[in-house]
């Protein structure tokens, strides 16, 4: 899966797609794993897996886990 960036925040954009990113690795496991999907709402990314809602990412607050998820210990 591809992370649309369309009306994403700026400061996410970077933490998501520089190298040195916070959040580079787990783009990286977003993009591989096929249960997952990513959308852009509210300049946030909102991530699930099978259609449940396990994490929100904002630009400069902190991530915002819904449920457990092996996704969560790449943050």
């Amino acid at each position: 899966m591809t992370i649309e960036t369309t009306n994403m925040c700026s400061h996410l954009q970077k933490k998501l797609f520089d190298a040195d990113g916070e959040y580079s690795k787990l783009r990286k496991e977003i993009e591989r794993d096929d249960e997952l999907t990513a959308v852009v709402r509210s300049r946030q990314l909102h991530v699930y897996r099978n259609g449940k809602k396990i994490l929100v990412l904002a630009g400069k607050s902190a991530p915002k886990v819904i449920r457990e998820d092996k996704l969560i210990e790449w943050l």
